[in-house]
């Protein structure tokens, strides 16, 4: 049965899993995006892709080759509109989906990439398949927020992670830490770490914690992303370093960036205008007397600090708090 529009009653079903399926790909595809593809015929699951670590192959390839030939006449679930810009590595996701009979796609949202934009949809549409856009586009848009945020802004995604007491301190007035937050809170940021693509923190951090950064959670370990350093000073080996939070916009190739710490680096960051997203891990514990989490970030009146974040949801986690703000960014009127 399809509702007006040609959108199917079940498209939002199989959509939602086929970006699932891009979700846990994040991470991992830079600079592609973390497309998740789901391929139906009568009712049944026959193809299942997502972007291949890397970025190739794509995740409609994956998806066709899963369905072994058993495509034609099939509904093709894409989180991102099919490519249809050439490349050395293969042809291009369009050209697949025609070869394959596919005689229907339903696509979540449009690819700003100028390279397709728009051009993936026509190749498909002259072909005279079905074309149903817009189905969950939040949804998928949230999944892809790091690619189609590097393509807006020319820099990565940029999350903010602070683990604070109920009074907002990050550490006692010694400097001492760890832990503010308990397992349950570490855990999720280890989550975190691993559909990142790099992590960043300053060079007092480094100096003074020497952390690791990579990811702890079972099964997750060898999805550890790349680790940088905001320093002046020359890299450590095995880290990359970035001069000034400005530095971001040279990571072409990185689309969600999770910076760590310390108060300094948050500072810095908050103050250039250039976190996209804040995860605060707030414990159930004063600190009184200690070492703030965000140093001077240019305000010099209350009203000015209004209007810049939203709260985008919390959770318990264990005996801690998780809560996320986005930063709301207004549209400019031409």
């Amino acid at each position: 049965m399809t509702a007006a529009g040609g959108q199917s009653a079940d498209d939002e079903r199989w959509m939602a899993q086929a970006i699932a399926l891009g979700d846990k790909a994040r991470g991992r595809t830079a600079p592609n995006p973390n497309v998740g593809c789901l391929i139906v015929r009568h009712g049944e699951i026959i193809g299942r892709g997502a972007t291949s670590p890397g970025g190739r192959p794509h995740a409609e390839a994956n998806a066709l080759a899963d369905a072994n030939s058993r495509t034609v006449g099939a509904t093709l679930y894409t989180s991102l509109e099919p490519c249809a810009h050439l490349s050395k590595r293969g042809p291009t996701c369009a050209t697949s989906i025609i070869a394959h009979g596919i005689s229907r796609v339903v696509i979540a949202i449009e690819d700003p990439d100028p390279r397709t934009a728009g051009q993936g949809i026509a190749a498909l549409r002259h072909a005279g398949i079905e074309i149903v856009i817009g189905v969950l586009p939040a949804t998928a848009a949230a999944s892809m927020a790091g690619y189609l945020t590097r393509l807006a802004l020319g820099r990565p995604r940029i999350t903010l992670k602070l683990a604070l007491s109920i009074d907002g301190k990050i550490a006692l007035p010694s400097g001492e830490s760890k832990w503010i937050t308990g397992e349950d809170a570490r855990a999720h940021v280890h989550l975190g770490r691993a559909l990142s693509d790099m992590i960043l923190v300053g060079r007092g951090t480094y100096l003074a914690d020497a952390p690791r950064l990579d990811v702890r959670l079972p099964g997750l370990e060898q999805h550890s992303p790349r680790r940088a350093l905001l320093t002046r000073g020359e890299a450590v080996d095995g880290w990359e370093a970035l001069s000034s939070p400005q530095d971001v916009f040279r990571l072409h190739d990185v689309n969600d960036l999770l910076v760590e710490g310390g108060s300094a680096t948050a500072t810095a960051f908050l103050a250039a205008d250039l976190v996209d997203r804040i995860l605060i891990y707030r414990a159930p514990i004063i600190v009184g007397e200690g070492k703030n989490s965000v140093g001077y970030i240019g305000l010099d009146a209350i009203a000015d600090a209004h209007g810049r974040w939203v709260s985008a949801g919390a959770a318990n986690l264990g005996i801690d708090r998780l809560e996320v703000y986005e930063r709301e960014r207004l549209r400019q009127e031409p």
